[in-house]
């Protein structure tokens, strides 16, 4: 797919803009994780890192200058391994720096493992309004498989504490777990379920390049039943009330996630922390960056001044791709005119690309919107080929 030659971006006006907040460290990695997280050997530096985080936000503050924060997500690594008193400081820190909106949805990821109702009830003092736990399952043996350090006992407790202080949280599951049957996966949904959450986010366990499952891969339920596992869960959780509204994302009514909106509508975001990564708009280009990864070259680097490790536009070629991976993840997908509104491209060159994939099943559009059929969201990847700039 080529856009027509010497067409530029016109951004009108900045998306909505959040911050991502990223804490390395978890007590143990995960054979199926390939985020940026690190083993925790010895004390948490948590000063260190709180500095760290301080002055690298104070660094980027003349890229997103007079811009109102919508949301804050702590994520991980385990972002619960910090102390009360590291929370606080954290937010205190950011409304002192950034315009907060007062109404701001402000997450915590929280692993069953790190759990004390005293701290929980601290961080919500502080301003964490919701939380996302990473359960995976609750039958010992699934856990036990993917090496978490939890069992089913500590994930129940760990949502009563979430349920006592917090009426917004969410519950991370996963399906097509080593040796999983189609029973067992919906036993754990029926748990959650019991649990009242505002959220349920359910996930295929994907082998991931460079994690130990990659190079050693357990014995995974076939493709045609890992299949089934989401249909049927996806219609479980639909007769329970919950809105499927993306790839792996269900709510109540009220409860979508808006951190995690923003990124599938092609918002902006502000990275801070080891390996943390920004997607900036100005009126003429998008930028993205990347923080240094490892913990120790972060915190060195933001001492140094420079905690950004890499800069980039992005290409206006490769625009349509990255607008769609995003939007398309939504079930009932974007407005046709927010195309143009976060790309600053016009629609017009990508309509023939539109015209094939609706043609083959994989989109629904109208003037209004453009949307993903049931299809196209089972054959995804194959969807977005089309929109890659080497793409026919």
């Amino acid at each position: 797919m080529q856009i027509m030659n010497g067409a530029s971006m016109h951004i009108a006006t900045p998306p909505p803009l959040s911050l991502y907040v990223h804490l390395p460290w978890c007590i143990q990695k995960c054979p199926y994780c390939d985020f940026n997280s690190h083993e925790l050997r010895g004390d948490l530096p948590e000063s260190r890192y709180i500095q760290a985080l301080r002055a690298d936000l104070e660094s980027a503050l003349p890229w997103v200058w007079g811009r109102r924060i919508r949301s804050v997500f702590f994520g991980g690594g385990t972002p619960s391994l910090l102390s009360e008193r590291g929370m606080e400081e954290c937010l205190n820190t950011i409304r002192t720096l950034l315009p907060l909106s007062p109404d701001a949805e402000i997450t915590l990821e929280a692993n069953p493992g790190t759990f004390e109702g005293a701290r929980f009830g601290a961080y919500r003092r502080a301003g964490i309004n919701r939380l996302s736990i990473g359960i995976q399952s609750f039958h010992d043996p699934h856990l036990k498989a993917l090496g978490r350090i939890h069992d089913a006992d500590a994930a129940r407790r760990a949502v009563d504490i979430a349920a006592h202080h917090f009426d917004n949280f969410n519950l991370d599951l996963m399906y097509g777990l080593p040796d999983q049957t189609l029973d067992q996966a919906l036993a754990d949904i029926d748990v959650a379920l019991a649990c009242q959450p505002t959220h349920l986010s359910c996930y295929q366990l994907t082998l991931e390049p460079n994690t130990p499952f990659h190079h050693h891969p357990p014995p995974l339920p076939g493709h045609d039943l890992v299949a089934q596992m989401g249909e049927v869960i996806g219609r479980r959780l639909g007769d329970e009330g919950f809105d499927h509204y993306e790839t792996s994302a269900f709510a109540k009514p009220g409860f979508r996630c808006a951190h995690n909106l923003n990124y599938w509508t092609f918002g902006d975001y502000l990275g801070i922390g080891a390996g943390a990564h920004s997607k900036l708009s100005f009126q003429d280009k998008i930028v993205r960056q990347m923080r240094h990864k490892h913990p120790e070259a972060y915190m060195k680097a933001v001492a140094q001044g420079n905690a950004v490790q890499e800069t980039q536009e992005v290409d206006i070629e490769a625009a349509p791709f990255e607008f769609m991976m995003n939007a398309l993840r939504l079930c009932e997908g974007v407005p046709a005119d927010l195309y143009t509104a976060r790309t600053g491209l016009p629609l017009l060159p990508i309509i023939p690309t539109l015209d094939q994939v609706e043609s083959l099943g994989l989109i629904t559009r109208d003037w209004q919107r453009i949307r993903p059929t049931l299809r196209g969201q089972l054959f995804l990847n194959e969807l977005l080929q089309y929109f890659l700039p080497e793409a026919p």
